[in-house]
């Protein structure tokens, strides 16, 4: 299938021999990216961006330009299969697409009637776009209960924009900010949910001023008009200090705050608590760089703050997204052009319409696990994973029988590890879908082939918050490889959910597209929709909160039961919480750093990807190297209360000597053995999941930041503890 093309794409096919090019999006990570296949003899031969692509005008990362490494790998996983032997034994069967549903469905079966559905966990990672199929499949069943990085990973985001302002502010990078304020992430390498890192870069060539708040001289941070390099963890006491300076210096929107705020006087009373002297004693913050970045923000507009998961991954996860939203709103820079914009999606049936969360019954939705501690994730259908752990390793508050989890990977992704692992030892039936045998899979009873992103039709980012819709199209097929939506679309008819469900996945596109007149066939001709822009809508409609109000003081907080006002915690395990335990692991640990050819736990058997990244890495300042002895190179033992792993170090001047920064999501495919080296470099060895160290309200576990000793390999492992 050949589309309308860009100029000259005909003549360089003529050029290398390719026999055609398809049109599609890209979704080898949080996905958008308009691509164009070239195909040789029915497979890919090449993958370029998309130039007439609004989200990202041609440009592609490392990871989508080898995604046909991914589909066509010799280890791919390409039919169902069957475990033999005991758990972790390595030994698989192929079996057919109908035998291993029949026997997924009748494990399904056995358990709902045995134990109730709630007996029943689907889960999925960071998402491949399959997020409402499993939960249309889960509310049908009736089990409340599915496991996803939300609890920690832009499900705060959404969570606390809704009970805010209504939904997720999206920086208008395409209306050009005069100041964007980069606050824990590094779009230029993640190119996180809605945002591309090509639409930062251009804006910031055309001259926006720049304010980075990082522990980490990124290259971001290096570029920045001012840098603030906090104490990592303490992200909720800088915005407080912030927000303090705003107000003292009258900086704000005073007809914003007058006629469209809520609870101003309570939260300015909150906010006086965090004067730039205290936030500087806890943040490491000078307060006079805080009083520059507040000033440079407040009065610099229109003004966006990008943000990403580092600020969610902690105990103040929900208050650091509040106090990060009622920075752009006081400064008046909510749902305007070069702000935070609040997008209008297209006139679609939705996530949460296709998920069918109205058909979870009230008695079921009830069982939820966690859903009595964590409210506010509750609230959203998500849950905190500990929860499910538990169920499974004590039985409490009920029985944990079967998992199903489809493009995630726990073992490697969650915190508290060892956890995990005796977890997925111990639960009576585990199914799998993916694209490898992974640490998690090797666990399971049934694996599943999941299909790529080039393997499928579908309408990509139609759960984002950017207005779009994207026309993803089929180009090859591999093996017996099945998208996750056809093969829950089949399953669902096998256990009594037919009448909800579909005879062809490609019905449900139609139906996801028919309030706009639209099918499929239609649809993918058009390659996107955007829905309509429309400025300042909270003028005439309100916002979409309890009070039509913009929530400095959250009613539903209140109402279930939290503190309405954002504050911060200090983390568990600090040098200030915990001093004595400073003395054995005296250093601050960093987790999660994202590196350009990884997404998570996923690519790294991909040749291209490999090898731009060998070996897992951990940064350590040279003053720090000196100080323990270790040479630039050296694998060494990072150890935490909870564990030990070994990472190469690599001398980093960009840090505080205090702080040491470590890669996530490290496994080893090449390792023959079962487990894949899974414990040997694997972050979330160290990580724990303890509910006092989790977010309140969402339930976010607290695995950014962690206190470490770390030393030579060569020592020979010797145990630090005291």
């Amino acid at each position: 299938m050949t589309e309308s093309l860009h100029p000259n794409i005909e003549k360089e096919m003529a050029a290398y021999g390719y026999d055609g090019v398809v049109k599609s999006h890209c979704r080898m990570c949080h996905g958008g990216c308009g691509v164009l296949v070239y195909t040789r003899s029915g497979r890919v031969a090449k993958i370029a961006g998309d130039p007439d692509c609004p989200i990202n005008h041609g440009t592609l990362c490392s990871k989508g330009l080898a995604s046909a490494q991914l589909a066509y790998h010799p280890d791919r996983l390409t039919q169902p299969a069957r475990r033999i032997g005991p758990k972790g034994s390595g030994k698989w069967e192929p079996i057919s697409w109908d035998e291993a549903l029949d026997t997924i469905a009748e494990r399904i079966q056995h358990y709902k009637t045995g134990f109730g559905a709630e007996s029943i966990v689907m889960g999925y990672g960071t998402g491949r776009d399959n997020e409402a199929v499993i939960y249309r499949f889960a509310n049908l069943l009736g089990t409340p209960n599915v496991l996803t990085a939300g609890h920690f990973c832009y499900g705060p985001r959404i969570s606390t924009s809704i009970i805010t302002c209504g939904t997720n502010p999206i920086v208008d990078y395409e209306n050009f900010p005069r100041c964007i304020m980069v606050w824990g992430n590094n779009i230029v390498i993640s190119n996180p949910d809605e945002y591309k890192g090509e639409s930062f870069s251009v804006a910031l060539n055309r001259g926006a001023k720049l304010i980075a708040i990082d522990p980490r001289l990124t290259r971001i941070s290096a570029r920045a008009d001012v840098w603030l390099q906090l104490r990592p963890g303490t992200d909720a006491a800088l915005a407080l200090g912030m927000l303090h300076v705003i107000i003292r210096e009258e900086l704000y929107d005073k007809d914003f705050v007058e006629n469209w705020v809520y609870g101003w006087d309570p939260f300015v009373k909150r906010v006086n608590e965090y004067p730039p002297e205290r936030v500087e004693e806890i943040t490491w913050v000078p307060k006079a760089k805080l009083r520059e970045a507040a000033r440079l923000f407040a009065t610099t507009k229109p003004a966006g703050i990008q943000w990403g998961v580092a600020i969610e991954q902690q105990v103040n996860c929900a208050d650091n997204d509040r106090l990060l939203m009622a920075l752009m709103g006081i400064t008046g820079n909510i749902d305007v052009p070069g702000g935070q914009v609040l997008h209008q999606a297209p006139r679609i049936r939705n996530v949460g319409h296709f998920g069918a969360h109205r058909m979870l019954p009230d008695t079921q939705r009830e069982k939820r696990l966690g859903g009595d501690r964590f409210r506010l994730a509750g609230q959203f259908a998500i849950i905190n994973p500990k929860c499910v752990w538990d169920a499974i390793l004590e039985e409490k508050p009920y029985p944990v029988k079967m998992l199903f989890f489809i493009s995630s990977n726990p073992l490697v992704t969650r915190a508290n590890a060892k956890e995990v692992y005796r977890a997925l030892e111990k639960v009576d039936f585990m199914a799998v879908s993916d694209f490898f045998i992974t640490p998690t899979a090797e666990l399971a009873d049934i694996v599943l082939p999941s299909a790529t992103w080039l393997e499928m039709d579908y309408i990509g980012d139609f759960w984002k918050r950017h207005g779009y819709i994207l026309a993803r199209r089929k180009v090859i097929q591999v093996g017996e490889c099945r998208s996750d939506h056809e093969m829950l679309n089949d399953l669902a008819h096998r256990v009594g959910q037919g009448e909800h469900w579909w005879p062809d996945f490609e019905q449900a596109l139609d139906w996801i597209l028919e309030p706009m007149g639209l099918t499929w066939q239609e649809f993918k001709k058009m390659d996107h929709i955007r829905g309509e822009r429309l400025d300042q809508k909270y003028k005439t409609r309100g916002f979409s909160t309890p009070s039509r109000k913009f929530e400095l003081y959250s009613t539903l907080l209140e109402k279930w039961g939290y503190d309405p006002l954002p504050k911060f915690r200090e983390p568990l395990e600090s040098p200030y919480s915990t001093p004595h335990l400073a003395k054995v692991y005296p250093y601050i640990l960093i987790t999660g750093r994202r590196l350009p050819g990884f997404f998570h736990s996923e690519n790294r058997q991909l040749p291209w990807m490999r090898e731009l990244h060998r070996d897992p890495v951990v940064e350590i300042h040279p003053e720090t190297a000196k100080k323990e002895g270790i040479g630039e190179g050296d694998w060494v033992v990072i150890e935490s209360p909870r564990g030990r792993i070994r990472q190469r170090a690599k001398f980093f001047a960009g840090m505080d000597p205090r702080v040491l920064s470590a890669e996530h999501g490290w496994w080893f495919p090449e390792k023959k053995d079962p487990g894949h080296g899974w414990e040997e470099s694997n972050v979330n060895i160290l990580t724990d999941n303890a509910y006092e160290n989790c977010d309140p309200a969402m339930g976010a576990t607290h695995i950014r930041t962690l206190l470490c000793n770390i030393y030579p390999e060569k020592n020979g492992g010797a145990s630090h503890e005291g």
